[in-house]
């Protein structure tokens, strides 16, 4: 072996020690996920999945939305998601469950890509869909846009090198989730192949989770409970592995739904956690409230006389709207916040209720069926009143034109909503 080839093989191994020396030894954090997020929220683009008819007031404390489901996802309503979400002030990431989910809309409106991998199902959970995705990738979306794109004339590189380029490109440039599924009955776990053997005690648990942060690279170590709680035994598993990983975020996903559960899993060791269910809930709450404030007026009463109907017959601090509040660490008081977005949302229903006809109740702002409720508008815009009945408004100039002002309109300057910060300093919002 020549000189050279030894000088080269020590090059190689020498930039190998430094990048891994680095962030241990000199705690330089790498990872594009930043640490700071304490609360992210999960959209489930299923159709099924309602949204809060001003969403976007809700959305604004959370850090990051996700947009990805286990059930009854498409690309047509994942792109229909992040048509929605385009206007929330929160980062927007995809997290998709199945590559054909992945669209060059999706891509393009996505500040990240998040790929999972299951690490605790079977091997097409972890090697098989990613090879599946790759291939979707490598094979059709990318030459596709590519022949959208660019014009026939244009010869960068030859066509099969582009396609690999960028496919490398959006490989590197993607997040990877490393999954440890805990809760065998959910969608996640059928589709991970995950059963009840497969569930981890802590000690195997923080084996799995070192794997991921130390060879496998992934940003993030998820534990999964999918809708349930995991209570004492994910602490158990969040306090095994947080200590232990070098670059990987820590997450925690389920039954997120008050403040209690949120601070026991942070101070166990995660650096997030994830809700999803309860802020899909909250729309057939607020649309039930409806129905029952609109039989005890004959008109529409104002702010103030809504309020105090609010204040007699609803319990706020009960609410699904109050539980996602709660679940978000830094607003100081979610009760009154909840009543204040309960008040403004049953005003913003009454109104667009009393344009249609009783019998066309349905509507509801879900991705399914957007257009409808754009027809439904406040007495006070009679340009865009008129502009919708024309079919003429896009869903985002809907939420533009109509629900962002609301929001703006309806939120009293003197009940700002205070969030608490890490040092303890606040800021309202």
């Amino acid at each position: 072996m020549s000189q050279r080839t030894n000088l080269g093989q020590w090059v190689r191994s020498a930039v190998t020690a430094v990048r891994a020396a680095v962030p241990v030894l000199f705690s330089a954090d790498t990872n594009p996920v930043p640490r700071h997020w304490d609360h992210v929220t999960k959209i489930d683009p299923e159709p099924d999945k309602r949204l809060p008819l001003l969403y976007p007031l809700y959305l604004k404390h959370t850090d990051a939305v996700s947009v990805g489901g286990s059930s009854n996802v498409t690309a047509a309503n994942s792109e229909a998601t992040f048509t929605l979400l385009e206007l929330v002030e929160p980062v927007v990431f995809h997290e998709p469950s199945e590559a054909r989910h992945v669209t060059d809309e999706t891509r393009s409106k996505a500040a990240f890509l998040a790929i999972p991998e299951v690490l605790n199902g079977d091997v097409e959970a972890l090697v098989g869909t990613l090879g599946e995705g790759i291939t979707y990738l490598n094979d059709e979306m990318i030459p596709s846009m590519l022949e959208d794109k660019l014009p026939a004339w244009v010869n960068v590189l030859p066509s099969d090198k582009l396609v690999d380029l960028i496919t490398s490109w959006l490989l590197s440039s993607a997040v990877f989730e490393a999954y440890i599924i805990q809760n065998p009955e959910s969608a996640a776990a059928r589709r991970g192949g995950v059963s009840s053997e497969d569930v981890l005690g802590a000690e195997k648990a923080r084996e799995r989770a070192m794997v991921a942060d130390r060879h496998l690279k992934s940003e993030v170590v998820y534990i999964e409970y999918s809708g349930t709680y995991g209570g004492e035994e994910a602490t158990a598993v969040i306090k095994a592995a947080a200590d232990d990983l070098i670059r990987s975020r820590l997450w925690y996903g389920g039954g997120i739904d008050d403040r209690d559960k949120t601070k026991e899993i942070l101070a166990a060791g995660a650096d997030t956690v994830v809700v999803g269910d309860i802020f899909h809930q909250i729309a057939a709450e607020e649309f039930r409230f409806y129905n029952e404030v609109r039989d005890q007026f004959d008109s529409i009463p104002d702010p103030d006389t809504l309020e105090s109907w609010i204040e007699r017959e609803i319990d706020t601090g009960t609410t699904n709207a109050a539980a996602y509040l709660h679940s978000i660490p830094r607003i100081k008081n979610p009760n009154e916040a909840a009543k204040r977005y309960l008040t403004i949302t049953l005003s913003l229903y009454l109104e667009l209720y009393s344009r249609i006809d009783s019998s066309d109740r349905t509507g509801r702002p879900t991705i399914k069926n957007l257009q409808l409720v754009g027809q439904l508008v406040p007495k006070w815009d009679t340009h865009v009143a008129d502009a919708l009945s024309q079919g003429n408004l896009t869903p985002n100039e809907y939420l533009s034109e109509i629900v962002m002002p609301s929001i703006a309109e309806s939120e009293s300057a003197d009940f700002p909503i205070t969030h608490v910060g890490p040092n303890g300093d606040e800021d309202e919002r």
